[in-house]
């Protein structure tokens, strides 16, 4: 089982339109699952109507899902973003900076890193460093 960690917390995963694999889509897929080795460059093009990429994470140490939902963003890919695989909750507000909607974890991992530990940095816009500094420049 998974479950998906949201800004409000918890929640089970409602999606019921399955994942296609990158190198299987089809010119209908509407959901596709990446590796975190794709080039987003390679990417970009195929996502006309797709509605859901759902980016893995290998490793917590492994950061290049976030590279590939910024340039999605960047690239004006407008559908649900979902990381999926090892994010740590001090993670979180990292991948919603880069353009994640929501994090797909196993039960295990939301076992040892609790709701409360997501939720605590659910509010990631009033973390964000740029911002402050941006903000510190003006006055």
């Amino acid at each position: 089982m998974t479950v998906l960690v949201t800004d409000a917390g918890f929640r089970p995963d409602s999606w019921d339109k399955g994942f296609v694999a990158l190198e299987e889509a089809a010119a209908n897929t509407v959901s596709l699952d990446v590796a975190s080795d794709t080039d987003p460059a390679d990417l970009i093009p195929r996502l006309a109507g797709v509605e859901m990429v759902r980016v893995d994470f290998p490793s917590f140490a492994d950061g290049r899902g976030f590279t590939i939902a910024r340039q999605l963003r960047l690239a004006g890919y407008k559908g649900r973003l979902r990381a999926k695989g090892h994010v740590i909750s001090d993670q979180y507000a990292m991948a919603r900076r880069c353009g994640f909607d929501e994090v797909e974890i196993d039960d295990d991992l939301a076992a040892r890193q609790p709701e409360k530990d997501w939720v605590f940095r659910a509010d990631w816009r009033a973390h964000d460093y740029q911002s402050r500094m941006r903000a510190r420049a003006g006055s």
